[in-house]
């Protein structure tokens, strides 16, 4: 079968330089190496960006090859080619390419050597959790003290989380928790250390398992907790309530429970930011001589002076009572809607005297009406 061309097999053009020939080959030897690559025909493609490394990263060497092809090659170590598994050479570039680079996948960063947070029995925080609760619009103005009931995982009380009974050294790895192990690659043999799958790399076994645990240190409990909930949230917000949530692995803190809240519309009341806004209707009559209104705010009822001449849609703000700012002494505004509200059903009585009203001049703008008129007799 004939060889691609060398170019081809790294994806470069034949005006690459050296850097692009170089990031190339560590891609490809990486994606396979057949010690990370499972593929049966990963090793012949390894060997195949290999060969043309060698070739195109030696300047002398790919200028002959750029010349003559492959049959420039085919006579050199044995027919193997400089690429070939007997054949590597040493100038297939130790001091240019990291190794550790293209092998971390299958030794570890450490690449010979074995690094504590590598090592099955590293003390592991748990699993934080996250429990929605719904608030009234009232709880979440003011604040207000909830219960939850959450399904976690707790340390085993039975065996303290060690997961078995009569402790007892590792056979395998003398209680080191690490096992070393001999890897033998085309590079050469390299010795590495792995966790102890005996022991899982907490170098010491059990000789009875926990029956409460099974073994794991950790049983799913379903637990109460009294939440406090400040004033002021809203739907989105959280609250952090520091390691109550699963129980840490080998020792490890427990996770974190988050709370989320979503708060539910009020009949009244709707809520802008730390501002609160109300609608209260006003009859025409009320609305044009004025009234004193009687209004009930979210804790307390107010007397509001409404003047006469009051239009649709008018504002009255009542300062400092909206919503209280997180974890602040600030408080928003309330805004109260005026909503004039026209009648729709008039008894006789009360036509004639709309009817009477209407003969007097209620326009309080003559000079608008007198320009709205003109516009029109154009």
């Amino acid at each position: 079968m004939a060889k691609r061309d060398y170019y081809e097999v790294l994806g470069v053009s034949k005006t690459a330089d050296e850097k692009e020939i170089k990031s190339a080959f560590r891609k490809l030897a990486k994606m396979y190496h057949p010690d990370i690559n499972k593929d049966k025909d990963a090793p012949e493609k390894f060997k195949e960006v290999q060969e043309a490394y060698e070739v195109l990263s030696d300047p002398n060497k790919r200028k002959t090859y750029d010349q003559f092809g492959h049959a420039a090659f085919e006579n050199n170590a044995g027919g193997q080619g400089y690429g070939g598994f007997g054949g590597f050479s040493s100038s297939f570039g130790f001091d240019d390419i990291d190794l550790s680079d293209i092998l971390s996948g299958v030794f570890g960063s450490g690449f010979g050597f074995s690094s504590s947070s590598s090592r099955g029995n590293r003390a592991r925080k748990g699993n934080d959790v996250l429990y929605k609760m719904d608030l009234s619009f009232m709880e979440a103005v003011y604040g207000c003290t909830k219960d939850l009931t959450i399904d976690v995982y707790e340390t085993c009380s039975e065996c303290k989380g060690k997961g078995g009974h009569k402790q007892a050294t590792c056979q395998r790895c003398h209680g080191s928790g690490t096992v070393t192990e001999e890897s033998r690659t085309m590079f050469g043999s390299f010795m590495s250390k792995t966790t102890c799958p005996e022991c899982n790399g907490s170098g010491v076994t059990y000789k009875e398992v926990c029956s409460n645990c099974k073994g794991t240190g950790r049983v799913r409990k379903r637990k109460t907790l009294s939440v406090t909930i400040p004033a002021g949230v809203d739907t989105g917000n959280q609250i952090r309530l520091k390691e109550k949530g699963e129980a840490g692995i080998n020792g490890g803190p427990s996770g974190d429970l988050y709370v989320e809240f979503n708060v539910r519309e009020h009949e009244i009341f709707k809520r802008e930011g730390n501002d609160i806004y109300m609608t209260i209707p006003i009859n025409i009559i009320e609305a044009t001589l004025g009234c004193k209104k009687e209004v009930p705010l979210m804790k307390e009822s107010i007397i509001l002076n409404i003047p006469e001449g009051t239009q649709n849609g008018e504002k009255h703000k009542i300062k400092g009572k909206g919503v209280p700012y997180l974890n602040s002494s600030k408080v928003g505004d309330l805004y109260i809607v005026i909503n004039v509200v026209i009648p729709t059903k008039l008894d006789k009585k009360q036509k004639e005297l709309f009817k009477e009203l209407g003969k007097t001049n209620l326009d309080d703008n003559d000079d608008f009406i007198n320009r709205f008129k003109k516009f029109f007799r154009k």
